[in-house]
């Protein structure tokens, strides 16, 4: 077709008629073909293939099938096609599509002891199968597939081959060996519209034999027909070939085959040796046209006679021409395409209309393909190198072919600066992705066989993990392999960098080697829905791509070049001719720059150094060595060129990628490939058909700054304009020239290095665009991003902020902190002017920030978050609060943020300066009570307590009063920080009431011997800062019982009616003074003991009252401190005594075991005296603790002891003596009445008698009378209440005992009331006496 424009904004790409090959190459993936043996050597029948003898051996070839829905988008064929390759007795066959990636979609079928034929292999489709023919030397064969339209669609989309291990192919169904020895030399096949297969197959002395299976799934034997000239057609079941019967002439030999179903039959088609084309119609099995091909051929003499073994036949069909034939004679100087169009006459009758003759001069054709208007071929040169060409049968009158760039053979030696590792420069592992199409096994191989090395010594890396390897972990396998053997060899170090060289190229000539073998041409196809070309090579497969029309003139050949006359790049027929004469002095300009300098060229751009300056090097070398007047005949054509401005501009114009604004909507625009070529194979082939054209205008635009500072040199000899057009040379041409320059450096370089499709208008950098590092970014290629931004530094200044955004991502990404700060910095002076970083900020909250920048510190300050620096955030928020100094809010929030991230850090004092800074009361109040939090759970609790707190000092006190009275109280230790808070601050008070409430709040919810001991600590602490106070304040206010209790922070109260309350709260407290806590004190030690001698109790002791105190110690056995509790509340020591009574009681009368349970409480208890004797048991020590207490705490009634012998009496135990001897001094008549109580009438009686001898003067010390009776000691008195009740009880005793008492009872009864009235008497006879001596005296 004629050029064509394709236009997106202010980008104009135009398209020449040339193509240009891309290779379909994938590095990194290595197809993993799965092994299909076919051994019909084995089939038990009559036929069976064994090997022939002379070895048969056909060329390799290949082909392609393409499914009839390919052109179609949403198809599931949609860009999908399977290519084939044979060599010998395999085929191999590969599905590919480029739209999507297909699994298990490589297989290699082996066929034993076969031979594939030329063109033996031949794809069709059906509505649900997809059907592959196979015809070998001695065998045919037939797989049945799926068709994709029919398989399963999952997330991973499976290729027709997924299932072929489970075809048993050596079944009759799917294959047949040939009867005979017919050996056939080529061959083709179809199948019917009726399911049979069929295989046209030509004998080597001539004639066609069609082998037919029957339909799959249906019963019936292999058919076979012999197509004769005299249209006759035998069928036997033991058939003999025409070869052995020697009725058939060699010439007959066909020697390329074709077949096309029309209407209702199908037709052979034979290009024989004789020259001849033959038609044979399979339905009549006759021969029904007939027609010798060098009536074609103007000067044939000579021809007849040379047999054409190198003639080949290729169809073609379309709707609108019909069928088409081209015949191609392989005649030595002077090959010809012949293309003929077959018209029916009626009757079954066919003539050749003659299309059009064309011709060639290259030798060897490998392989052509027609379609209805183009003839594309493929032959190899010969330094056996692929040429490519097409043109148009329809309208080329000039019989012009189309040129087809093939990618020439990488350079056989490669140039090393000196300043180069020689592992980098010439490594194939690292080249350009169009140059090496190696695969991993191939480079596997090289270092296992070690054919580098001069030694043969054998770097062995493990042939079972080559499927394994990844390309970079190949890499460095290589790289220690060809290092390992430098070291080999002993040196001294000014010969390792030879020594290495010698190595690397070595190696680097091995992989030259296979890849010439992989690039073998073996066939062409041309897709005839999508129009897609393929070249098809031993190891990869080729796509020939529409070339630009710029490219176009760069790359052609100087023959095609030199007679062109005008171009599509511009419409005036001058400024046409003008563009082709530059381009001719380019051409030259660039066959004069040495590969030395074209590398300095390229290490200047690589270094960001100026291309103009280094344009000028390149030049001054020129001039110096221009040994051939290269720059003699470059003046002279630019002497030839009118407007040479013009044509640069035109050049620069088509060129320059750069779009609109308006490009953003891709509906509009462009079909996103991401969704059309989304395999890897499209990938690649996208990537390096960019790779490929920024590579070519690259050097077009080092070449064209040659030639603009080579019109400098020149001046007014060659422009025709003056002064005036050397200016705007140097201040218009050269700088956009110098851009362009590094502009495509810059998209090679990306390139080489992209892992996906990107369209160019998003990657040319001059456009306002950012796509592109967004995709990068999006992508994590972080080091493609940095020498993105890196390249586009010195000369671009389009996006600059958003640029050093991107690349301090990329710092934060590699760890260099400081580096992306800074990078952040340079780019926030930019975000008003940039839609990207607009976008950017935009996507913050609309209330986050009042300007644009803020937003944009806000988005890197989360950046920096997200990958924990805390100290940049504090740097940049530093930073930011000076842009908001009228923005309170966005004051707060970064005040806020410094003060978390100084916290975060250990930073207390900076924290806490950043607090008082913050403008907003309730975030300042929320960062305080984090630091509170904070301090506290690290137990930095110095730092806390010793900040100054101005203007904070009630809030700091009422969030930790808040926090302490939250949380429990055992794991936090607020109430000890805000106790620590007020003792610094020398407030007393305040200190002492924190401790009593903490003591407080112990005793009701913590009920453990730890919240006990914790109790008493803080009752301690209390009374100790009360004590620091004078008396008049020292006191304490406790909320009382019952009272409303308001939380500082709390929320308001409602009513009923969820309104606030109007009322005000009430508050109810109790003032507490020294002497109140000291009670406390006393109750909460007694507290502690009581848990740590019996922890059980603990649960019920915190909140015991002081009597039910006395009670639980008494139980325990604690008699000292319930004696102290008693004291300190001023209860009566009743309880006290009569427990320990009881206790002596138990012990009195209890085992061994009582005795040493005994022991524990006894110790517990402070003894008056020490007895350390054998004798002592724990009952003495009872008693003796007992006798203390009564000794300790006498009462003025005796109280004391009248219940412990009320105590004893009750439970019918004696008196001790000592009891007695004590309650005597103390009160005999209260002793007297305890005794008729309890009627213990002797001990009453005996009492009383020797209470009267004191009062007569024997023994009244005894019992507390200072003086006996006398006339001048004071007055002194009996009980004669208790005496008389004590007399008349005897006498009713007497009177009431009855004749089973004992009569020694009643005497001793009457003895004793005889003995009291006597001692009566004599008492009131020395009464009667003293009081008349006393009243004598008186």
């Amino acid at each position: 077709a004629a050029g064509k424009t394709v236009k997106t904004g202010k980008m104009a790409a135009v398209l020449e008629r040339s193509f240009i090959e891309i290779c379909g190459f994938e590095r990194e993936t290595l197809h993993r073909f799965r092994e299909v043996t076919v051994d019909l050597g084995k089939r038990s029948s009559r036929y069976s293939v064994s090997a022939l003898p002379g070895g048969v051996k056909f060329p390799d070839s290949a082909g392609a099938f393409h499914y009839g829905e390919s052109g179609k988008l949403l198809s599931v064929t949609s860009n999908r096609f399977i290519h084939w390759c044979t060599s010998g007795d395999s085929v191999q066959l590969l599905e590919q599509s480029l739209d999507t990636n297909l699994l298990n979609n490589a297989v290699r079928l082996r066929l034993s002891q076969c031979s594939v034929l030329p063109g033996g292999v031949h794809i069709q489709e059906t509505l649900n199968n997809v059907v592959i023919l196979v015809s070998t030397n001695q065998s045919v064969h037939r797989l049945l597939l799926p068709h994709p339209s029919r398989m399963y669609r999952s997330l991973h989309m499976q290729s027709v081959f997924t299932d072929v291990g489970k075809l048993s192919l050596q079944d009759a169904a799917h294959s047949a060996v040939i009867p005979g020895s017919l050996s056939p030399s080529t061959g083709t096949a179809w199948l019917s519209q009726s399911g049979e297969a069929h295989y046209a197959l030509a004998a080597p002395a001539g004639g066609i034999v069609v082998l037919s299976l029957p339909p799959h799934g249906t019963q019936g034997s292999v058919s076979v027909v012999e197509l004769k000239r005299s249209s006759m057609m035998r069928r036997f079941s033991g058939w003999m070939p025409t070869a052995i019967r020697g009725d058939q002439s060699p010439s007959d030999r066909a020697l390329s085959l074709a077949v096309r179903e029309l209407e209702e039959d199908c037709f052979i088609f034979a290009l024989c040796q004789d020259h001849k084309l033959r038609m044979w119609s399979f339905t009549e099995q006759a021969c029904v046209l007939e027609a010798d091909m060098l009536d074609y051929m103007p000067a044939c003499k000579g021809v007849k006679r040379n047999p054409g073994n190198g003639h080949r036949l290729r169809l073609a069909f379309s709707p609108n021409t019909g069928l088409c034939l081209c015949v191609y004679l392989a005649v030595p100087q002077r090959g010809q395409f012949t293309v003929l169009q077959l018209v029916a006459a009626g009757n079954q009758r066919y003539s050749l209309e003659h299309i059009s003759s064309l011709f060639t001069t290259q030798e060897t054709l490998v392989d052509f393909s027609l379609t209805p208007t183009d003839i594309w071929g493929v032959w190899v040169d010969e330094s056996n190198a692929a040429v490519v060409k097409y043109i148009n049968f329809e309208d080329n009158s000039a019989g012009q072919w189309n040129q087809v760039f093939v990618q020439p053979p990488p350079e056989e030696e490669v140039h090393i600066g000196a300043d180069q590792d020689p592992r980098v420069r010439p490594d194939p592992l690292n080249p350009r992705p169009s140059d090496y199409k190696i695969q991993i096994h191939n480079i596997q191989e090289i270092i296992n066989r070690g054919e580098y090395n001069n030694n043969y010594t054998k770097i062995h890396t493990g042939t079972n993990r080559i499927s394994d390897l990844s390309w970079d972990s190949l890499k460095k396998e290589v790289t220690v392999a060809v290092e390992t053997e430098v070291i080999y060899w002993l040196f001294s170090q000014e010969d390792y960098r030879q020594l290495q060289v010698e190595f690397w190229s070595r190696f680097y000539a091995c992989c030259l080697q296979y890849q010439e073998s992989l690039s073998e041409p073996l066939g062409l196809t041309v897709s005839p829905n999508t129009h897609m070309a393929c070249l098809l090579k031993k190891g990869f497969v080729s796509f020939l791509l529409p070339c630009f029309a710029v490219d176009h003139l760069y790359l052609s050949y100087d023959e095609y070049l030199f007679s062109e006359e005008e171009t599509p790049l511009t419409d005036e027929p001058e400024v046409g001719r003008d563009v082709l004469q530059l381009v001719q002095c380019l051409r030259l300009v660039s066959d004069a720059v040495s590969g030395e300098m074209a590398y300095e060229m390229e290490k200047a751009l690589e270094h960001l150094q100026s291309p103009e300056r280094a344009a000028e090097l390149v030049l001054e070398n020129m001039l110096s060595n221009d040994s051939d007047n290269v720059i003699e005949d470059i003046q002279n054509k630019l002497q030839d060129i009118r407007n040479p401005l013009a044509a640069m501009m035109v050049l620069l114009r088509e060129m320059d990628l750069e779009t609109d604004l308006e490009y953003r909507d891709p509906g509009n625009i462009r079909i996103s490939l991401s969704q059309l070529y989304g395999s890897s194979s499209a990938v690649s082939v996208v990537c390096q058909a960019v790779c490929h054209m920024t590579m070519t205008r690259a050097l077009f635009c080092r070449d064209l700054l040659i030639l603009q500072k080579l019109y400098l040199r020149f001046g007014d000899n060659v422009f025709l304009g003056g002064g005036s057009q050397l200016l705007q040379l140097q201040q218009d041409l050269i700088p956009r020239c110098s851009g362009l320059l590094s502009s495509y450096y810059l998209l090679k370089h990306i390139s080489q290095s992209l892992a996906s499709s990107v369209p160019m208008d998003i990657i040319w950098p001059s456009n306002p665009g950012f796509q592109f590092p967004e995709c990068l970014m999006a992508n994590c290629q972080y080091t493609q991003l940095q020498e993105y931004v890196r390249l586009i530094g010195p000369w671009c200044q389009v996006n600059i902020g958003s640029c050093r955004f991107m690349l301090g991502q990329c710092y934060l990404a590699n760890g260099e902190g400081q580096k992306a700060l800074q990078c952040f910095q340079e780019a926030a002076t930019e975000v008003e002017k940039e839609d990207f970083l607009l976008r950017l900020t935009g996507s913050e909250d609309e209330d986050a920030a009042s300007t644009p920048r803020l937003q944009y510190y806000n988005k890197v300050l989360r950046l920096l978050e997200d990958v924990g620096l805390p100290e940049l955030v504090i740097q940049l928020a530093s930073l930011a609060i000076t842009e908001a100094a009228s923005d309170i809010n966005s004051q707060a929030a970064l005040w806020t943020r410094i003060f978390k991230h100084h916290l975060d850090l250990g930073h207390n004092a900076e924290a806490y300066e950043a607090l008082t800074q913050n403008p907003d009361c309730s975030m300042q109040l929320d960062c305080l009570r984090q630091l509170v939090v904070v301090l506290c759970e690290r137990s930095q609790l110095q730092d806390l307590v010793q900040f100054s707190y101005v203007n904070l000092h009630d809030q700091v006190v009422g969030i930790i009063e808040s926090r302490a009275r939250s949380l429990d109280l055992l794991s936090h230790n607020y109430y000890e920080l805000l106790y620590a808070f007020h003792i610094n601050r020398h407030n007393y008070r305040k200190a002492g009431t924190v401790m009593f409430e903490l003591g407080m709040r112990l005793g009701r919810e913590v009920r453990t011997r730890l919240g006990l001991q914790k109790q008493v600590n803080c009752y301690l602490a209390a009374l100790n800062c009360l004590r620091l106070i004078r008396p008049e304040y020292a006191w304490i206010v406790q909320p009382a019982a019952g009272a409303t209790y308001e939380r500082p922070g709390a929320s308001p109260k409602r009513n009923s009616d969820g309104e606030f309350s109007s009322e005000p709260v009430k508050r109810q407290v109790d003032i507490l003074e020294l002497k109140d806590l000291e009670k406390e004190y006393i109750l909460s030690r007694s507290r502690l003991t009581l848990a740590q001698h019996h922890p059980p109790s603990a649960a019920i002791a915190g909140s015991a009252s002081p009597v039910e105190m006395v009670s639980l110690l008494v139980q325990t056995g604690l008699f000292d401190s319930a004696l102290s509790v008693c004291q300190t509340f001023n209860l009566n020591l009743t309880s006290v005594f009569e427990g320990l009574t009881f206790k002596c009681i138990k012990l009195q009368f209890g085992g061994e075991e009582t005795q040493n349970e005994a022991w524990s409480w006894l110790a517990a208890n402070q003894l008056s005296s020490v007895v350390n004797t054998k004798e002592s048991s724990a009952t003495d020590e009872a008693w003796r603790l007992l006798s203390s207490y009564l000794e300790l705490h006498p009462s003025s009634n005796g109280e004391h002891h009248r219940c412990v012998i009320n105590k004893l009496l009750s439970h019918a135990v004696p008196l001790p003596d000592w009891l007695i001897s004590s309650y005597k001094g103390v009160d005999a008549a209260s002793l007297l009445r305890l005794y008729l109580n309890f009627d213990l009438l002797d001990a009453a009686a005996e009492l009383v008698l020797e209470y009267i001898d004191a009062l007569l003067g024997r023994g009244h010390q005894y019992f507390g009378i200072e003086r006996p009776l006398s006339a001048t000691s004071s007055s002194v008195w009996l009980p004669y209440t208790s005496i008389d009740q004590l007399l008349q009880t005897l006498n009713e005793t007497q009177t009431n005992s009855s004749v089973s008492h004992h009569f020694l009872f009643t005497l001793t009864m009457f003895v004793w009331e005889k003995v009291f009235r006597d001692k009566l008497a004599d008492y009131h006879r020395l009464v009667e006496q003293t009081t008349k001596r006393r009243l004598a005296t008186r």
